[in-house]
């Protein structure tokens, strides 16, 4: 028979692990707010920001870096717009520093393995900067099976997605850009769609598809004839970081409002979960309760009649 204390003790464990998951349900609701809130309005300086760039591009015929003063790699514009021949390829992975996600981390984790795999299958290197705790333990155990290596990881712009912790990261792609370290960046993140859903994507920052950039010009519209002050080469070296850091930062605020937004149905799974086990358990403890009892009339019955007879 089971032990009453055993049942008890379970049923007091489960409802202190439920006090815990609703705390956190109730914390990652009140944060994907204000993460959707700030997702949903990030997008339409983002989608300007893309079409400005690509009418900018259009209206540009050659680069040049002569009358340019470069202090960092992300400053040498005519190199990051510079395509060539894949040879290897840098994936900024955005992952969080927390688990109680439900699939978040390992989705993003997954996309960015099988992502690892189709490179190798085209004899393309693969660099990772990685965004998270979850992603860098997990990667570093797989790394040495897909042949991979971790050049960078970043904790901080996980918690707090900032313009200035995109633009570091920035900093970083950039320069393995300009070395020729790399010929190719992709950003591994997720796209917020709601409360509910969200999904993976492979986000290409570098080299600009010129083709995908023109069909952003619309054919049928007359587009202003576009003069530079003071030329159009310092606007490029201006735009062109700005481009960059933005997709990046943009990245940030959407997986970060996924990942809130994964957690709060986790935990709000997990609370009606431990609220189904305790109401499992309650009948289990009344029934072996009534056994019990019932056991003892019977014995005290049983010792009744005897000593009687």
């Amino acid at each position: 028979m089971t032990n009453l204390k055993d049942i008890k003790n379970r049923i007091q464990s489960v409802e202190s692990t439920k006090k815990i998951t609703r705390a956190m349900k109730m914390v990652a609701a009140a944060k994907v707010k204000k993460a959707e809130s700030t997702v949903k309005a990030s997008r339409p300086f983002t989608n300007e920001l893309n079409n400005m760039f690509a009418k900018l591009l259009n209206s540009v015929s050659t680069y040049s870096a002569s009358t340019l003063k470069i202090k960092q790699a992300i400053d040498n514009y005519p190199a990051l717009l510079a395509a060539r021949e894949v040879k290897s390829v840098a994936l900024l992975v955005i992952t969080s520093n927390k688990g109680l996600a439900g699939a978040y981390n390992a989705n993003v984790v997954r996309k960015t393995i099988n992502t690892i795999s189709e490179y190798n299958k085209q004899g393309i290197k693969t660099y990772l900067f990685v965004v998270g705790q979850k992603g860098i333990s997990s990667l570093k155990r797989k790394c040495a099976e897909l042949g991979c290596t971790i050049e960078k990881t970043y904790l901080n712009v996980a918690n707090n997605p900032t313009s200035e912790g995109a633009y570091v990261v920035a900093e970083d792609l950039a320069d393995y850009y300009v070395d020729g370290r790399v010929d190719k960046i992709e950003v591994i993140t997720t796209r917020f769609r709601n409360m509910m859903s969200y999904f993976v994507e492979n986000w290409e920052v570098l080299p600009l598809d010129r083709a995908s950039v023109k069909e952003q010009i619309h054919d049928n519209v007359v587009e202003p004839l576009m003069e530079f002050e003071p030329d159009m080469h310092h606007i490029l070296q201006k735009i062109v970081p700005m481009y960059v850091t933005n997709i990046i930062f943009q990245s940030l605020l959407e997986a970060q409002a996924s990942e809130l937004a994964s957690r709060m149905t986790a935990m709000s799974a997990a609370t009606t979960n431990a609220e189904k086990m305790i109401s499992e358990l309650s009948i289990v403890y009344n029934k072996t309760r009534q056994f019990a009892i019932t056991q003892e009339i019977i014995e005290v019955v049983s010792g009744a009649n005897a000593q009687i007879g």
